[in-house]
C-alpha cells in the first residue's frame, strides 16, 4: 500500500485566488490546473493508495479552502482519504476555526503555511496551536522550503523553525514538506533530532538531480526512515512521483561514491505513514 501524505483540496476559482493562482505557473514547467477532481486523482495512482488531503488558509497569498469542503470530500471517499483542517493564525477566529475543524468535521491533523500566511512558526505566540494538537494527537504538516508566491516571505519557510517547536512540543508529530527544498540539509538536521518530526518528499521528482542530491544527503545522515512519500497532486501526481523516484534510484553513484539505495526508496514509497502518524 501507497499512503500519500500531502495531496491538495482546490476548487477553483473559490479557493484560490491572486497571486498564489496567477504566480502558480513558477511551480514548474508552465500552468497547472489546480482544480482537484477525485476522478483525476485516483486514475494516477494505485488503487490501494490511502491518501492525506489538505486545503489550506494563507489570506496574505489568496489562498482559503473552508474546512467543510476538506470534510465533504473526505466523506465521499472514506475508504481512501484522510482530511486535515487548515489553518492562518493570523486571521481572526483561527482557534474556533481549529476546534470546529477537530471536534465538528472530524478532521485528523493540520495544514499550516507559514510562509504564505506571512508568520513565524517558531513564535511561542502559537504555543496554544501546538499544544491543543500535541494534545489530542493531530499531526502538523508544515509547508517548509521555497515558493512561487512573490508576496510570501521565505524566512518563514526554513525548516530550522520547526526544530524550535519540537524542541518544546516533544510529542507533537510534524511533517516537514517537501523536505524542506532548496534547504534540504536543514531539514535532515531537524528530522534527525527528533523522534516524531518527518519529511516529505513531495513535488521534488521533476527537478531530478536535486532530488537526486537530496536523497544522497538523506542516506549519508542515515535518516531515510524519516522520509514518508506524498505527491502535492494536483502538481504533480502519485504515479509520475513513485516514477521519479525510482528513475533517481537507477542514476550510478558518483566515482569512489555508492549510488542511492533502491531497497530504501522501495521501502519509502510504502512507508506506513498512517501508523507512524497516529492515524492508522
Amino acid at each position: 500500500m501507497i499512503v500519500d501524505v500531502h495531496s491538495h483540496l482546490f476548487d477553483c476559482p473559490d479557493h484560490v485566488g491572486d497571486p498564489f493562482a496567477a504566480e502558480a505557473a513558477r511551480a514548474h514547467g508552465g500552468e497547472v490546473d489546480l482544480t482537484v477532481r477525485w476522478s483525476q486523482y485516483a486514475a494516477t495512482a494505485p488503487a490501494d493508495t490511502r491518501t492525506i488531503v489538505v486545503g489550506g488558509k494563507a489570506r496574505r497569498s489568496g489562498l482559503w479552502v473552508d474546512d467543510a469542503a476538506v470534510a465533504a470530500y473526505v466523506a465521499a471517499h472514506p475508504d481512501r482519504l484522510t482530511g486535515y483542517l487548515a489553518l492562518d493564525p493570523t486571521q481572526p477566529g483561527w482557534r474556533d476555526e481549529l476546534e470546529h475543524g477537530h471536534r465538528d468535521l472530524g478532521l485528523r491533523g493540520i495544514k499550516l503555511m507559514p510562509m504564505y500566511a506571512g508568520f513565524d512558526p517558531a513564535d511561542p505566540a502559537y504555543d496554544d496551536l501546538y499544544g491543543y494538537a500535541e494534545r489530542h494527537g493531530l499531526p502538523l504538516l508544515v509547508h517548509t522550503g521555497t515558493t512561487f508566491v512573490s508576496t510570501a516571505p521565505l524566512r518563514y519557510a526554513l525548516p530550522v523553525h520547526l526544530d524550535e517547536v519540537a524542541i518544546r512540543h516533544p510529542e507533537l508529530r510534524m511533517v516537514l514538506a517537501h523536505l524542506g527544498h532548496p534547504y534540504e540539509g536543514e531539514c535532515i538536521a531537524v528530522i534527525r533530532k527528533h523522534r516524531h518530526v518527518y519529511a516529505d518528499v513531495s513535488a521534488l521528482h521533476y527537478r531530478p538531480f536535486q532530488l537526486w542530491h537530496s536523497l544522497r544527503l538523506v542516506q549519508d545522515y542515515g535518516v531515510w526512515s524519516k522520509l514518508l512519500f506524498g505527491s502535492d497532486y494536483p502538481f504533480t501526481t502519485v504515479d509520475a512521483s513513485v516514477e521519479g523516484l525510482r528513475k533517481v534510484g537507477r542514476v550510478p553513484g558518483i566515482p569512489g561514491l555508492d549510488p542511492l539505495d533502491v531497497d530504501q526508496i522501495e521501502q519509502l514509497i510504502h512507508r506506513p505513514s498512517l501508523d507512524l502518524l497516529g492515524l492508522s
